[in-house]
């Protein structure tokens, strides 16, 4: 087939389309079943071992990831090797999810007596309704798809998304159905961005950088030394280990342009007195909104009414946060 001859951007087009038409008729299949299903996985002591074979043995796998990161104790077992030893996995308060668009596939047969001599709750996500799994299952999620998005009907492709959506209903509503907040979320995801932006404190930050300080009797040369020599764009200005303000590099930029005379400038002259300061304690996305609601690129860290350090934009920058 020539270029001229198949249109790329009507194929791909096509494939969305059909798919799209897959996952808006998994409403029609929200029924007693699956509310029945949400209840048991909500109060089993057990996990929910998810299983299948080929492109749904995949599709499994992702189920389990969002199943674990959403606060639902999941397992993978791929059919063919439960039969070969992988059924030991299973324990006596487990729930069993059973991936299948056909429902009637060797390996499905197979293993399928050996779930039901366990007696764990059998749930079947499931293309035919009239499939050997169908049959055998405890409950039914209808994945039922008209046709697959492969111009010859076989590559799995409309039936496998209607499998993910499925199983991205199922545990998105456990997740409501629980209560579970983001602040549950980030404790499964703690080196993610939500982890951190609600675990990390200005206190896991700021001792990494210098501690810029100079006294307001410092002349300008000092003051400016000390700016560029921390790196941090900003120095504290203590008395007597008391802070009496900060001075940052646009400070400096301010007052080479209003004072001719610098020979006589001092830190003091400089300052911007009652500096905002972070507790270590703070969030850092707390500190983060400070900055940036205010237009600044760092804060002093203060601890117990003692000048500790600074925090700057550049630190939470690396940690991902913005």
């Amino acid at each position: 087939m020539s270029d001229r001859e198949f249109n790329i951007s009507e194929r791909a087009i096509k494939t969305i389309h059909t798919e799209a038409e897959a996952v808006e008729k998994l409403k029609e299949y929200i029924d007693a079943d699956f509310e029945s299903v949400i209840k048991l996985i909500y109060h089993s002591k057990g996990r929910v071992i998810v299983t299948g074979i080929g492109k749904s043995a995949q599709v499994a796998n992702k189920i389990v990831s969002t199943l674990n990161s959403t606060g639902t104790p999941a397992v993978f077992m791929h059919a063919a090797d439960a039969v070969h030893g992988d059924l030991g996995i299973i324990r006596e308060n487990d729930i069993i999810i059973c991936l299948s668009k056909s429902g009637n596939t060797p390996e499905i047969k197979v293993l399928i007596p050996f779930l039901k001599l366990r007696g764990n709750p059998l749930i079947g996500i499931v293309g035919n309704t009239d499939s050997y799994l169908a049959q055998q299952a405890d409950y039914i999620l209808n994945t039922t798809t008209d046709e697959e998005a492969c111009p010859n009907n076989l590559a799995p492709t409309a039936s496998t998304t209607a499998q993910l959506v499925m199983g991205d209903a199922l545990a998105v509503t456990l997740l409501e159905y629980r209560g579970f907040t983001a602040t549950d979320f980030a404790r499964f995801h703690p080196a993610g961005t939500l982890g951190k932006k609600l675990y990390l404190k200005v206190a896991d930050i700021y001792p990494n950088n210098e501690v810029p300080k100079v006294d307001p009797g410092d002349n300008l040369r000092k003051v400016i030394m000390e700016i560029s020599s921390k790196r941090l764009g900003a120095t504290a200005v203590l008395k007597d280990n008391t802070l009496q303000g900060i001075i940052t590099d646009g400070d400096l930029r301010r007052m080479l342009e209003k004072q001719p005379n610098l020979d006589t400038v001092t830190a003091a002259d400089v300052m911007s007195p009652n500096p905002r300061t972070v507790p270590p304690d703070m969030l850092v996305s707390d500190a983060l909104d400070m900055m940036r609601s205010n237009s600044i690129t760092q804060l002093l860290v203060v601890e117990n009414q003692t000048y500790a350090g600074v925090i700057h934009i550049h630190d939470i920058l690396k940690e991902g946060l913005l």
